[in-house]
């Protein structure tokens, strides 16, 4: 089966400015593995990042591909940002994007209990997000996919923003989000994403290098931390040396050893 591009709504998204397809019109490219009798029963939804101002190919598509050709299906959001969105835009999107996977899993042959997500630098803010503030659906919504939960089973955040506190704070990330709520410390004790951890947020692989000089490895050890306080499961990993926004760092033969760890990780979780 070839890509297929969904967009989430079927009018205007809650939020939408404008009908621009590339800046207002939220969608998903779904990924899906060729063979069904290959696929190994879940989904991974990708949140490339871009920090929140735009969505970077190489944590995109190419990321699908490297799991649709290890047997895992994966579709590519493409979310709303700045400059024309801020929050909640990104996690209207995400949250839709789950609920429209789980909703048609049964057409695109994938277990509907298991679908992740997966993000990357400012991604990974808008994955964690989801991961913490997700809601069991509306069963009385006249929109059968708002029916869904919007939790995913599983996390997978790659160099990921998580704090909107300083000294950590990803800045431009912070900025693009919040806009002129850039100061309301309602808005940073909201999408601080590490002090939302619950026992009901999901399982969640983590990646990262020390020597990020961009989102601080201290970004995914507050959740590792936070996950670790809440009982929750989760696997670490931190390269001593690696530039941000590597992506799956195909250059470079130690760190690209981190694609391979996490689907071995998926796979653990029945993947």
């Amino acid at each position: 089966m070839s890509t297929l591009t969904i967009n989430l709504w079927s009018g205007r998204a809650p939020l939408a400015t404008g009908d621009d397809d590339d800046a207002d019109v939220p969608q998903i490219v779904l990924h899906p593995v060729a063979n069904a009798q290959q696929r190994r029963g879940g989904c991974v939804l990708i949140c490339p990042g871009g920090g929140y101002q735009g969505l970077a190919p190489h944590e995109g598509v190419t990321v699908a591909e490297f799991l649709v050709a290890r047997g895992i299906s994966a579709a590519v959001l493409r979310y709303r940002h700045f400059p024309k969105y801020g929050h909640p835009a990104p996690l209207l999107d995400v949250s839709r994007a789950i609920r429209t996977l789980r909703h048609r899993a049964g057409e695109w042959r994938f277990d509907p209990h298991k679908i992740a997500v997966m993000g990357f630098s400012a991604g990974g803010h808008v994955a964690s997000t989801l991961c913490t503030h997700f809601d069991g659906g509306d069963a009385n919504a006249a929109d059968p996919i708002d029916r869904e939960s919007s939790r995913p089973d599983l996390g997978v955040l790659c160099y990921p923003v998580i704090t909107m506190r300083d000294p950590h704070a990803h800045a431009g990330s912070r900025r693009n989000l919040l806009g002129d709520r850039v100061a309301d410390p309602a808005m940073i004790d909201l999408l601080s994403n590490d002090e939302h951890v619950s026992k009901e947020t999901p399982p969640t692989f983590l990646f990262h290098t020390a020597n990020d000089d961009a989102v601080p490895l201290e970004n995914s050890l507050l959740y590792a931390a936070a996950l670790r306080r809440s009982g929750r499961p989760f696997a670490l990993h931190v390269y001593e040396r690696g530039p941000h926004g590597v992506g799956l760092a195909s250059n470079d033969s130690q760190l690209s050893s981190w694609g391979e760890l996490l689907v071995t990780w998926l796979r653990g979780h029945e993947w």
